[in-house]
């Protein structure tokens, strides 16, 4: 089992019991703000999304990690690495993604379990490019991709919603990957 940990997190694979918590996250609509056309999601959509990630690591040996507050345990929500194949023209790529409860949003989380995720990337699986991909005026989100190291490389339109995106990306020699002293 992949277990990766940080200072105060600890970025897993997915349990039965993180369904419902992470439907939680997803039925918040200030949290799906961003995400594609900006749907909330039900318990049983979430369901079949964690079934996919898990999936994903099966076949692509890397994906998405539940991330939990190591002191609680609570799940905060998820990151980690995903083909993006909802935006076919940066394909063949490999991108890193966050999603975090609201209760976890503000707290640097994001960026702690991103880095962590960009480490196991570059270190583990041995990738040499890792991009992340945001809707413009997602600032939170770009903001956490500039403490990791990467820069904006393209700007396009989801083909999925409409909405335009940036692409970031970011090389092992570019990366970020520990916390400023």
């Amino acid at each position: 089992m992949t277990v990766v940990r940080t200072e105060r997190l600890v970025l897993r694979r997915w349990r039965e019991e993180d369904i419902a918590p992470m439907a939680a996250i997803n039925a918040d609509p200030e949290v799906m703000r961003w995400i594609g056309d900006g749907s909330v999601r039900d318990a049983g959509s979430t369901r079949a999304g964690i079934g996919a990630m898990e999936r994903d690591w099966e076949t692509d040996g890397f994906g998405l990690f539940a991330v939990e507050l190591g002191d609680t345990g609570e799940l905060a929500g998820f990151t980690g690495l995903a083909v993006p194949r909802f935006l076919p023209e940066v394909l063949p790529a490999v991108e890193v993604g966050w999603r975090l409860g609201r209760p976890f949003q503000g707290r640097g989380l994001a960026t702690e379990a991103a880095r962590a995720a960009l480490r196991f990337g570059f270190e583990r699986c041995g990738l040499r490019r890792i991009v992340s991909i945001a809707q413009v005026g997602n600032d939170a989100s770009e903001r956490v991709m500039a403490k990791l190291g990467m820069r904006p490389v393209l700007e396009t339109v989801d083909p999925g919603c409409g909405r335009p995106v940036r692409v970031h990306e970011v090389t092992p020699a570019g990366a970020v990957l520990h916390a400023p002293a």
